[in-house]
């Protein structure tokens, strides 16, 4: 059984931008943009590129058996964790095999899938899970592959969940020094990357700034 402490943060409304893009109303009238959204300029230019090798369709479809996959196996984490059962058929996947294991890590948990907000960064978002891993408070995000992840192809996901850790700080005045990234991968040991936010969160407010200049907010 994990035990929960979970820490009450105050309520977001989720929005969506004129250009389709994800944006968080915090309780004081403030619009923000999401955490992944901020990251995802890291990426952009070689979205682009791999959607224009493989074409439209082929992008499309392989986009949204991803997003599926991963949308699953969050579902499942968050059950889990919350000790809800799990016998059902839903559980027999090979991803689920893949990163269960390293949930038995998890415990003395503070929030999950929670929407938090920093006015410091300018952002917010949905964490997955903030709790303790092998004994130190950490954010810890649950991700999907077809293929293993090399650390260096990776940094928007430390740059994000460095993100979360500024932001629960702020509205908990509760530090949170690690970031735990979990990635299953089909038919592979789960992978694990342990890093420490304050390696990380330069890059994202560097990041932020570029968004800002390119998006004007």
């Amino acid at each position: 059984m994990f035990i929960h402490e979970y820490v009450e943060v105050p309520k977001l409304e989720r929005v969506t931008s004129e250009d389709g893009s994800r944006v968080y109303k915090t309780p004081t009238g403030k619009k923000y943009p999401s955490v992944t959204t901020v990251t995802g300029l890291l990426n952009k230019d070689k979205i682009l590129e791999w959607r224009k090798r493989v074409g439209e369709e082929e992008a499309n479809k392989i986009s949204s058996r991803a997003a599926r996959r991963g949308t699953r196996v969050h579902t499942l984490c968050e059950k889990y964790l919350s000790n809800e059962e799990t016998t059902n058929a839903l559980f027999d996947t090979e991803f689920w095999k893949s990163i269960k294991p390293e949930l038995e890590n998890i415990n003395k948990i503070k929030v999950l899938e929670t929407a938090l907000y920093s006015d410091h960064l300018e952002v917010a978002g949905t964490v997955d899970c903030i709790a303790e891993y092998n004994g130190v408070l950490s954010v810890i995000d649950f991700k999907t592959s077809s293929r293993l992840k090399q650390k260096e192809n990776i940094s928007d996901y430390f740059m994000q969940a460095s993100a979360y850790a500024v932001a629960f700080e702020e509205l908990t005045k509760i530090p949170v020094p690690q970031i735990v990234v979990l990635i299953a991968v089909e038919d592979e040991p789960c992978q694990v990357f342990i890093e420490k936010r304050n390696n990380w969160i330069k890059g994202f407010i560097d990041l932020r700034e570029q968004y800002r200049i390119r998006k004007g907010i």
